[in-house]
């Protein structure tokens, strides 16, 4: 069996790490409050209705939820400009001839499982695969649906000015129904996103063991020796 010699490397820096457990704890909120919100429960009680605001505590919750996933995509654009080069916005940059070649190599390998007849070093990131760059503008895309539809269908009962700018996107998608359609499409959709990136990230981490799950929370990945050996050369 070939010996594989690995190196830490630093890839996730601390506001990335900080950005995707915000998301992460944003998102389970956000779909737990949502699904009440949208079917809520019948609850008989005996107490007052004055006592009884169980819904409008969710809400509330959901809201400031919402304020802590449309704050920290603010901020995560600002980390693609100024972060090291696995957070930067070139390291999403998926359909030029590298990065459709990564693909078709993570597609046929990682997720269709399919033999590798030779191991090309190459074809391993350090940081996201073409894949995985794809699926986060992807779901980038999603969220800021979800900002639009969610601030504008919330915009009627604000009290400040952030959620009344976009109080045209009801009107715009033909009403709130449809808007609370699109609104929850996107919130399935987002959800199917983070289990096959779950899946994978543990995939990955039983496969090659680099770390992934740890490098979440530490910032570092285990890197074969000699694929940092060719990056460090090919960045000369």
């Amino acid at each position: 069996m070939q010996t594989r010699n690995f190196k830490r490397a630093y890839v996730w820096q601390l506001p990335v790490r900080i950005f995707h457990w915000a998301n992460a704890l944003a998102i389970v909120v956000l779909s737990v409050t949502g699904f009440i919100i949208s079917n809520p429960p019948a609850i008989i009680s005996s107490a007052e209705a004055i006592d009884s605001y169980w819904m409008g505590t969710v809400r509330y919750i959901h809201f400031i939820a919402a304020y802590v996933f449309f704050f920290s995509m603010i901020l995560r654009l600002y980390w693609a400009i100024v972060g090291n080069k696995f957070s930067n916005w070139k390291a999403f940059i998926f359909f030029n001839k590298k990065g459709r070649k990564n693909f078709l190599y993570v597609l046929k390998h990682d997720i269709f499982l399919l033999p590798e007849r030779v191991h090309k070093i190459s074809n391993i990131s350090i940081g996201h695969n073409s894949i995985a760059a794809a699926a986060y503008v992807f779901m980038f895309f999603l969220g800021v649906i979800m900002v639009f539809t969610g601030f504008g269908l919330y915009s009627d009962n604000a009290t400040w000015w952030l959620p009344k700018l976009f109080d045209w996107v009801p009107a715009f998608f033909g009403g709130d129904f449809l808007t609370r359609l699109i609104h929850h499409v996107c919130m399935w959709l987002i959800l199917i996103i983070i289990i096959i990136h779950i899946y994978l990230v543990m995939y990955h981490d039983w496969l090659d063991g680099r770390g992934e799950v740890s490098s979440m929370l530490s910032g570092y990945k285990f890197v074969r020796k000699e694929r940092l050996d060719k990056k460090a050369k090919k960045d000369k």
